[in-house]
C-alpha cells in the first residue's frame, strides 16, 4: 500500500514496536555542520559529499527561482514545531511538508493529500478522517499530530531519526532490508531506490536553505509577506 507520492508504506499495525540495538547512529561533526536531528551527514566521504552539494544546488534560488517555499515555512513553522515538540520529535522533521508538498497543492496521480502527502487508508489508520465530505490530510494540525504518530512508532523501530525519515518516504520494509552488515545501518552508505536515497538529503538541503537563505541566493525572502515575529521585535 502506498502511504506517500513515492513512498511505499504500510498500515498501521505492519510498524513493529521492536527496537533494532545494532544499528548505529550518526554522531554529529561539529566542524561541517550539516546534519539532520543531530545525526552527522559523512560529507567527508566522497561520493556522500558530492551528492549533498547536488542536492543543495537543486534547492537554490538559481534552480528554483521562487521565495515560494520561506513563504509557506513562515505560515506553517509556527503550527508544526509546537505539535513536534509536544510528541517528542526532532525539529528538523518540519522540513517533510516543504519536500513533500512543498511547491505542489491538492491530490496527486496516485492520491496522497495534504502537507504530509498521506495516502487515504494510512490516513485514517493514523485517526484522520477521509470521506464523507471531509479530509483531514489537509488540516495542518490534524494531519501532523498523525505525521507525527507515525514518526514515533518508526524511530520504535529503527532507534535511528536518519532512518526513520527514510522509512517515511521508502518505507520500514525496505529500509530494514537494505541494512546489512557492510553499511551498519548508516543510510548514506545504502543501496536504496533513487527516490528514498536522495530523501535525507533533500531534508537537509531545505534546511539549509531556510535557515541560510542568503548564502543560497535567496535575498530579501521576507521583503513581499510578513516578517516573522522574532524579526518584528527587533524593528
Amino acid at each position: 500500500m502506498k502511504l506517500f507520492v513515492c513512498s511505499t508504506t504500510e498500515s498501521k499495525n505492519v510498524v513493529k514496536s521492536t527496537r533494532f540495538a545494532g544499528y548505529i547512529a550518526l554522531r554529529p561533526e561539529e566542524s561541517e555542520g550539516y546534519n539532520f536531528a543531530h545525526e552527522a551527514i559523512p560529507v567527508t566521504n566522497k561520493k556522500v559529499g558530492r551528492k549533498f552539494k547536488v542536492s543543495l544546488w537543486r534547492h537554490s534560488y538559481n534552480t528554483v527561482g521562487s521565495v515560494v517555499l520561506h513563504k509557506k515555512a513562515s505560515k506553517l513553522f509556527p503550527i508544526i514545531e509546537p505539535i513536534l515538540r509536544a510528541y517528542g520529535i526532532p525539529e528538523d522533521f518540519k522540513y517533510i511538508p516543504l519536500v513533500e508538498s512543498g511547491l505542489k497543492s491538492g491530490v496527486s496521480p496516485k492520491g496522497a493529500a495534504g502537507l504530509w502527502q498521506f495516502m487515504p487508508q494510512t490516513a485514517r489508520d493514523y485517526g484522520l478522517r477521509v470521506g464523507g465530505g471531509q479530509d483531514d490530510r489537509l488540516n495542518v494540525r490534524k494531519s501532523t499530530i498523525a505525521a507525527c504518530k507515525y514518526l514515533r512508532e518508526l524511530y520504535g523501530v529503527f532507534n535511528s531519526w536518519t532512518l526513520t525519515a527514510a522509512a517515511y518516504n521508502g518505507g520500514s520494509p525496505r529500509i530494514r532490508h537494505a541494512i546489512n552488515h557492510k553499511n551498519q545501518g548508516n543510510y548514506y552508505y545504502m543501496s536504496l531506490n533513487r527516490e528514498t536515497a536522495s530523501y535525507v538529503y533533500k531534508l537537509i538541503a531545505m534546511k539549509e536553505v531556510i535557515k541560510k537563505p542568503k548564502d543560497y541566493g535567496y535575498h530579501n525572502v521576507y521583503a513581499s509577506y510578513l516578517q516573522p515575529a522574532e524579526l518584528l521585535a527587533v524593528n
